[in-house]
C-alpha cells in the first residue's frame, strides 16, 4: 500500500518539483523491524497553495499519511503553524511535516543572534505542541532534492516520534549553545537577598505591591524602589512580569514555589 503525502505551499514552481520529482521517480521508504520490512512507495496526491482549499479536501473524508506544510505562507512567516495546529486538532492521524528554508543556515552574526535564538525556539516549540513531526530543509548540497522529505517519512515509518534534517539539527543545536551562553553571560553577579526571593514570589503570584509591604512589613514606597532597584540588577525594564520571568529564567526563584492567593 502507498504512502500518501499533501502539500501546502504558495510557491507554485515548488509545488509542482516535489510532486513531480516525488511521483515521477517512483520514490519509495523502507518500513519494518527485525522480524521483516517492506518497501513502500512514495505518492504525492494533492498540493494545495492555501488552508481553505486544503481543509476543503480533508473535510471530504480525504485522507493523506503526510502533510507537508510549509512554514512561510501568504507572507505569515509561520502561517504553516496555523495550518498545523487546526490539522492535526481535526485529524491527529496525518504526521505533519514542516517544509522550510528558514532554519538551512546556523545563526548569522552577533548583531541578530538573541533574536534568531528566540525565533527558533519559539517556532520549533510551537510546531511540536500543535503536533508537527518533523522539520526539514527546502535545501540541500547542491540545490533542491526531495531527499530530505524521504528520509524525514522514512525515519517517522520506523517508529521515531519527531525528526530534524541536519540543517535544522546543526541550527538547533547553535541556537541552544548559545541559550547557555547568553544564560552564563547575563547571570547576576550577586544573589537576592531572602526577602528578595519572598518578594518576587509573592509577585508572581500577583500581589500588588501594598499586599507585599504588608506581608513584608514595609512601606508600599520601599517596596516600589526595591522592585525598581531589582529591576536594575537583573538589566531588564521595570516591569513586574519582566522581572518575574527573568528571576524563574536565572533561577533565583523557582516557579513551583509560588503560592496564589485566594481572590
Amino acid at each position: 500500500m502507498d504512502i500518501t503525502v499533501m502539500m501546502v505551499d504558495d510557491e507554485p514552481l515548488i509545488r509542482k518539483l516535489v510532486k513531480q520529482e516525488l511521483n515521477e521517480r517512483g520514490a519509495h521508504v523502507e518500513r519494518g523491524d527485525i522480524d521483516g520490512t517492506e518497501l513502500r512507495h512514495v505518492v504525492m496526491t494533492d498540493t494545495f497553495d492555501d488552508e481553505p482549499s486544503l481543509m476543503s479536501v480533508l473535510n471530504q473524508g480525504r485522507l493523506p499519511d503526510y502533510l507537508l506544510v510549509d512554514m512561510e505562507l501568504q507572507g505569515d512567516p509561520t502561517g504553516g503553524l496555523t495550518i498545523t495546529r487546526h490539522v492535526h486538532g481535526r485529524h491527529p492521524g496525518i504526521r505533519i511535516i514542516i517544509f522550510s528554508g528558514r532554519f538551512d543556515n546556523p545563526l548569522p552574526t552577533d548583531s541578530d543572534r538573541r533574536q534568531r535564538l528566540v525565533e527558533i525556539g519559539r517556532v520549533v516549540t510551537d510546531a511540536l505542541h500543535y503536533g508537527a513531526s518533523a522539520f526539514v530543509s527546502k535545501n540541500a548540497m547542491g540545490g533542491f532534492s526531495v531527499e530530505n522529505i524521504l528520509h524525514a517519512i522514512a525515519c517517522l515509518e520506523r517508529g521515531e516520534q519527531c525528526h530534524f534534517n541536519y540543517p535544522v539539527m546543526l541550527t538547533l543545536k547553535e541556537a541552544a549553545e548559545e541559550y547557555f551562553a547568553l544564560t552564563a553571560t547575563h547571570a547576576p553577579a550577586e544573589t537576592i537577598s531572602a526577602s528578595e526571593q519572598t518578594m518576587l514570589l509573592l509577585e508572581a503570584a500577583g500581589c500588588t505591591a501594598q499586599e507585599i509591604s504588608d506581608h513584608l512589613h514595609e512601606t508600599e514606597k520601599a517596596i516600589q524602589e526595591r522592585q525598581k532597584d531589582l529591576s536594575r540588577r537583573l538589566g531588564i525594564v521595570n516591569k513586574s512580569a519582566a522581572r518575574v520571568a527573568k528571576a524563574i529564567a536565572l533561577g533565583l526563584i523557582n516557579a513551583a514555589d509560588v503560592k496564589f492567593l485566594p481572590r
